[in-house]
């Protein structure tokens, strides 16, 4: 374990694994295709709502004492800054500010035992690096994001519409180098990796000509594009394979370009009732879009509230005042999101998941026994509001929510402890042990890998993964 990593060792390790990349050649099969047991399958499709920056557990989905403030208190006996709020099911709770959810709870599981990875001095990046691709970074080769694994075993349900569709999260901030390490197909082929929607409210932008443009001169600037690609790194450093990869998925957004389907994205074209309730900002508009292409055939959504440093979840100060906003944001458009799904029909066959990188805690950095570097101060007694709430990054207890694809209702599953530390005291459940859950509910089999630098590439580490079963019905 490195306890002194940084951005530019992560950076520089990870820009050597995506030259790497691009020099491999197409990924080998080394087993039968998982998709020929998809008659087992429980979902086609999967909506992962990404709570970007650290959702701390006690002051949402695992509420604990609630102490408010008032200066000069302790600041190790504050547990929860939000009264708990009673649930649809009975002796459950949430925090305050998540009654909506709340209501919906009888449709789905929350998991209140998930351990992030250890992984010495944290950085946001790296953790979110893990969540998605399921591998600690660095790795020799770019390991592709979980969206891009379904993409490659199971295509795509329309063939209009991008497999993996990503809705929310801008690469012009801080960090978003490291971001745009996970958020790749890796080996697997350009083709399976994200489509990019940074904005809904401008959804419709990233499927149509800019305004003015003339479709000759589209293609024109099109065939301008492949020749500057041509002419750069993948022309350089790629493989035979990969440089197809690329081709076929600007083809397949070409092809995007000219389909009905592309009022999806259009999200004027919802009723104003229906939008009044998404539209508590962009994360409650990508909601609201998920849904419109989940309705049009998508297989893989990711919805962000966005990683931006010291902003939205991670709250390095003001975590009460910070939470109030963040829970407005996501208490109607997720609990809508369900209702909406189950109306039309598509809940059963779609796996609805919330989750965020770790946790936080007011007291505690990393987990108890495996305390890390210190990263904010936090005053023993508490005279500024600036300091009531959670803080440090916790690993060792973690939230996450499951709706539909076979997943059980009205479910709790897990426990962690009433008093501080609020670890993990019941069912614990890793990453890989999330991530083949995700892989058996759509039919993948938890020993599909790829031949790449003469090894296998597992979709869990070492193909080790197993599925929780007790979170399915």
């Amino acid at each position: 374990m490195n306890n002194q990593w940084n951005r530019r060792e992560f950076l520089k390790k990870s820009s050597a694994a995506t030259l790497a990349a691009l020099a491999a050649g197409a990924p080998l099969s080394s087993l039968l295709s998982s998709c020929n047991n998809r008659r087992n399958a429980k979902a086609d499709t999967v909506i992962l709502l990404w709570m970007a920056g650290g959702m701390a557990h006690t002051d949402t989905f695992d509420p604990k004492r609630y102490t408010p403030f008032s200066k000069g208190m302790n600041a190790n006996d504050v547990l929860s800054t939000f009264k708990p709020v009673p649930t649809i099911l009975d002796g459950v709770s949430f925090s305050e500010g998540l009654e909506s959810i709340g209501k919906v709870m009888d449709r789905g599981t929350v998991i209140r035992s998930y351990v992030a990875g250890d992984m010495g001095h944290i950085l946001h990046s790296r953790h979110q690096y893990h969540w998605h691709t399921c591998y600690k970074p660095p790795q020799s080769v770019s390991a592709p994001h979980i969206g891009s694994w379904i993409a490659k075993e199971l295509g795509t349900v329309n063939p209009v519409i991008p497999a993996f569709i990503d809705i929310g999260q801008r690469f012009t901030l801080g960090e978003g180098e490291e971001l745009k390490a996970f958020h790749t197909a890796g080996f697997l082929g350009s083709e399976y990796g994200p489509f990019l929607i940074p904005d809904p409210s401008a959804g419709l932008e990233s499927v149509r000509p800019p305004v003015g443009m003339s479709s000759t001169r589209f293609e024109t600037r099109n065939q301008l594009y492949n020749d500057l690609i041509s002419k750069g790194a993948m022309g350089e450093f790629g493989s035979d394979y990969q440089k197809e990869s690329l081709k076929r998925s600007m083809e397949q957004a070409y092809m995007l370009l000219k389909s009905p389907e592309a009022a999806a994205f259009d999200l004027t074209k919802e009723p104003k009732e229906s939008y009044d309730i998404y539209n508590t900002g962009k994360f409650g508009l990508g909601c609201l879009m998920a849904r419109r292409l989940t309705e049009q055939g998508a297989r893989f959504i990711s919805v962000t509230t966005e990683y931006e440093p010291f902003k939205s979840w991670d709250t390095h100060d003001n975590g009460h005042t910070r939470l109030i906003d963040m829970k407005k944001q996501i208490d109607g458009p997720v609990a809508q999101l369900v209702k909406d799904l189950e109306k039309s029909g598509h809940l059963d066959r779609t796996l609805i998941i919330l989750a965020s990188e770790f946790s936080r805690d007011m007291m505690v950095e990393g987990r108890p026994d495996l305390k890390v570097q210190e990263q904010v101060e936090q005053p023993d007694i508490i005279h500024d509001i600036k300091n009531y709430g959670m803080h440090r990054h916790f690993t060792d207890g973690c939230s996450i929510l499951m709706f539909g694809g076979g997943i059980k209702k009205g479910n709790v599953y897990g426990k962690t402890s009433d008093e501080r530390p609020c670890k993990t005291v019941e069912k614990p459940i890793r990453i890989e042990e999330i991530h083949q859950t995700i892989y058996h509910a759509l039919g993948i089999a938890e020993d599909a890998s790829y031949i790449v630098e003469k090894r296998p590439f597992y979709t869990t580490p070492d193909g080790l993964g197993k599925a929780e079963m007790e979170l399915f019905a």
